[in-house]
């Protein structure tokens, strides 16, 4: 059985309501060890990746070694496909917490539900943290979540609004 059914929740995967790239957060995180974990899952997870720097392709470093660049230094992205067709950016930009984008976009219908479902439950199993989605930009009012007391993807707000 799914975490979320697609008739349940296609308020907050429509990119007109909720914007194109609603902002995902991982709650709790706080350290390099928080942003090696998510490095490592991608690397073991079977999930295609790219990291770019100043927008060139290159291999995954150290956690460490990207979160103690310069300021000023150029920006990093981990593009994650966790399966063909849709896209996770993850943008280690500080130790202070994880974030990452999701295209809603190429989450429609049940199979996107299930994939988004799966990122998220993935990412907060690994962590043992609640991973929570907000509108674009609107943080502090998550919509839906992996919430790991319960292990499963949750609503986190009433998805009938209007």
């Amino acid at each position: 059985m799914p975490d979320l059914l697609w008739d349940d929740v296609r308020n907050f995967l429509d990119p007109a309501v909720m914007g194109a790239l609603p902002d995902v957060f991982v709650e709790g995180t706080s350290s390099v060890e928080d942003w090696q974990a998510v490095f490592d899952l991608v690397q073991s997870s079977g999930w295609a990746w790219e990291f770019l720097e100043g927008g060139v392709a290159g291999p995954l470093p150290a956690a460490v070694e990207v979160l103690s660049r310069p300021a000023g230094a150029d920006s990093v992205d981990l593009r994650v496909w966790p399966v063909p067709g849709v896209l996770a950016i993850f943008r280690p930009w500080s130790a202070e917490g994880i974030d990452f984008d999701v295209d809603l976009r190429e989450l429609q219908g049940q199979h996107g539900v299930d994939v988004l479902c799966g990122v998220l439950a993935t990412v907060g199993r690994r962590l043992g943290r609640p991973v929570a989605m907000t509108a674009e930009g609107d943080y502090g009012h998550p919509v839906l979540g992996f919430d790991p007391a319960v292990d499963r993807v949750v609503l986190m707000a009433d998805p009938n609004f209007r």
